[in-house]
């Protein structure tokens, strides 16, 4: 399955209830689960962004669905990149001319 990286903020509405980010994070697995679509590693970050996730979906669209489901509670704010594993990356190098 795909692999993505969301780069996550707060926005002040979760920083303002950021008691409640564990059940938000219970939830976002939910909702992920739902789409098709699982996270499989959680880091909250300090610097530039709060929350690091790393997940993986059934496809694309799986992805954007979970992703916008979690957003749209309006207390996180994301940046999603597709990441390719060390296995993808040597491949996709070695198929270039």
């Amino acid at each position: 399955m795909p692999t993505y990286i969301g780069l996550m903020r707060w926005t002040q509405k979760g920083i303002e209830n950021v008691k409640d980010s564990p059940a938000r994070l219970d939830a976002a697995k939910a909702a992920f689960q739902a789409a098709g679509a699982e996270i499989k590693e959680f880091y909250m970050v300090m610097g530039q962004y709060d929350m690091v996730v790393v997940t993986e979906a059934e496809s694309e669209d799986a992805a954007v669905k979970a992703t916008l489901a979690v957003a749209a509670n309006g207390s996180v704010r994301s940046e999603t990149l597709r990441a390719y594993t060390e296995d993808e990356y040597r491949r996709l190098i070695g198929e270039l001319p």
